[in-house]
């Protein structure tokens, strides 16, 4: 059973920025592809971002390409959300998750969804 754990969310005005970090408490943490994605009140959850297993594939989804960005560091078991130019738009509460997969990635469907993290509200006022 793999753990993760998101940390970073917060309260952020429109146009400013935010880091999400998720640690994963797996030790075969670069076996997994890893993804964000965010469910806003009254929406189903939508896919934000994907890294594959070395971190020389990522795919966004359009509305944030451009302002979000993700990374990982294999060394340390964690994923990066960094989001910038945030709107009120991106007020969700932000899900960690793993896919075993080896492989380029275009995109992360939760049906694929190994693991999820417990979530991280970030709100963005207006």
């Amino acid at each position: 059973q793999v753990q993760l754990v998101e940390s970073g969310g917060g309260l952020v005005q429109t146009g400013g920025s935010l880091t999400l970090s998720c640690v994963a408490s797996e030790s075969a943490f670069s076996s997994y592809a890893m993804g964000w994605f965010r469910q806003a009140p009254g929406k189903e959850r939508e896919f934000v971002a994907v890294i594959n297993w070395s971190g020389g594939s990522t795919a966004y989804t359009d509305s944030v390409k451009g302002r979000f960005t993700i990374s990982r560091d294999n060394a340390k078991n964690t994923v990066y959300l960094q989001m910038n130019s945030l709107k009120p738009e991106d007020t969700a509460v932000y899900y960690c998750a793993a896919e075993l997969y080896i492989g380029d990635v275009w995109t992360m469907t939760p049906a694929h969804v190994d693991y999820w993290g417990q979530g991280t509200q970030v709100t963005v006022s207006s």
